[in-house]
């Protein structure tokens, strides 16, 4: 969609209820929950649903959720800690490239068949895109590739010449250690079938893990006290 759509209209033609399609697409990215898991949760409530359509507003829906979100985000810190952290696509493993700031806030992140210098500056322009400005200092571990995706930047003027290029295994502790709320929520999806999913869906599971994080700001919506299903209303609804 070029412009966000109202609310009626971004659920239009659904069997179900709105509330039921958010509150699926919530859980199963937040939670480690299978699909056949919140179908079962579903029949308990009455609702009797395949797990292929969950997996559908998944992908239909998450996007548009990370959109509509995104306009509340705050900006994070400038010193980046970046590393990289395997997710198994059709048997394969494929390399999702993430950063936080140092306060251990989501930056950004970038699903990736290949672990080499291009895709290493494609994630680096990703990020600086979504932030809106480049890092004063980035931190790496010894992968080589990485670095000298760095330096070619800072040659090329996409990054500043007196931006500051560390390596440090102990202070990359904080971006391995956020890894793992990632890892834990895709384990349970039992790898993912093609690229194209995954890479959705991973966005997804980094939009709930930045909302966990209250990386946010929704002052402006007056939901003081308010509920995940309010909130969530009130900002797919702005």
């Amino acid at each position: 969609m070029s412009k966000l759509s109202s609310m009626e209209e971004l659920f239009a033609g659904r069997h179900f209820d709105r509330e039921v399609i958010i509150l699926c697409v919530r859980w199963y990215l937040r939670y480690k929950l299978s699909l056949r898991d919140l179908v079962e949760m579903m029949a308990e409530r009455g609702l009797q649903l395949a797990h292929t359509t969950i997996l559908r507003w998944v992908q239909r829906y998450a996007p548009e959720f990370i959109k509509r979100w995104n306009r509340f985000g705050r900006a994070t810190g400038l010193s980046w800690r970046v590393d990289e952290t395997y997710v198994k696509v059709r048997g394969q493993w494929t390399y999702l490239y993430r950063a936080v700031d140092k306060a251990g806030q989501t930056v950004d992140f970038r699903l990736s068949s290949k672990r080499d210098v291009a895709a290493a500056k494609a994630f680096f322009k990703k990020a600086i895109r979504h932030e809106g400005r480049p890092p004063h200092t980035i931190t790496l571990d010894g992968y080589r590739a990485s670095h000298r995706a760095v330096r070619e930047m800072c040659t090329d003027g996409l990054l500043s010449k007196r931006m500051k290029l560390r390596s440090s295994k102990y202070l990359n502790n904080l971006i391995a250690q956020d890894h793992r709320g990632i890892k834990s929520r895709t384990r349970p999806m039992l790898g993912f079938k093609n690229f194209a999913s995954a890479a959705i869906t991973i966005a997804g599971i980094e939009l709930l893990r930045r909302i966990h994080k209250d990386q946010f700001a929704l002052s402006q919506l007056r939901l003081k006290d308010q509920a995940a299903p309010a909130i969530w209303n009130a900002v797919l609804a702005a």
